[in-house]
Parts: C-alpha cells; structure tokens; sequence
C-alpha cells in the first residue's frame, strides 16, 4: 500500500430494527440490519498519511448519530464497506488501493 495511510472504523447495529447508515461526502445510503457489525475502511490520499478535511489530522472519520440513523464522514479519498465476515458490501471508488476491508 505504500506511503498512504488506512484506517478503520467498526459500526455496529444492537437494536431491534434496521438503522440507515449514510456514508459522507458521497451521501451513500445503507441499512445496518440488527445485530450486526460493518467496517468502514478509507485510505488517506496525502504521502504523510494524513486525513485532509478532519478536525485534527489523525482522525480518519467522524460520525453522527440519530435515533434512526447514523452517518460516517469519511476524510479519506475514497470508502469501502465489509461486514465482519469479510464480504464486500459497497465501495464509492473503485481506486481504493484495497479492495478488502481487512486488508
């Protein structure tokens, strides 16, 4: 992967109903089913593996929570999704150096 960074965010749903994630800046939508456990993975497009648009320089994400939903904002160059079986969910670039979201 070379001189980039990569980070990685667990959510997790541990209601008894669906919560809709949306994924920022690209306004992707989800829905976390109950139970169950996604990861969020970015990777940092600048050499010194920094964060461009965060509120510090090491954060990688922020994330909203509502009753209903939640959203990550994601301060990396691109996004891919994975559940904790390892299957690809969804990716906003098909760029992103790792495809996988353990890689």
């Amino acid at each position: 992967m070379g001189t980039f960074g990569t980070a990685r965010l667990l959510i997790s749903n541990g209601g008894e109903s669906a919560l809709e994630l949306t994924v920022e800046p690209w306004a992707e939508t989800h829905q976390v089913l109950p139970k169950r456990t996604w990861v969020v993975v970015t990777h940092s497009p600048a050499v010194d593996g920094s964060w461009p648009g965060a509120l510090r320089e090491d954060e990688a994400f922020q994330v909203e929570h509502r009753p209903a939903s939640f959203t990550v904002w994601v301060n990396g160059n691109c996004f891919h999704l994975s559940d904790m079986e390892k299957n690809a969910i969804d990716s906003a670039d098909s760029h992103c150096p790792a495809r996988s979201a353990f890689a």
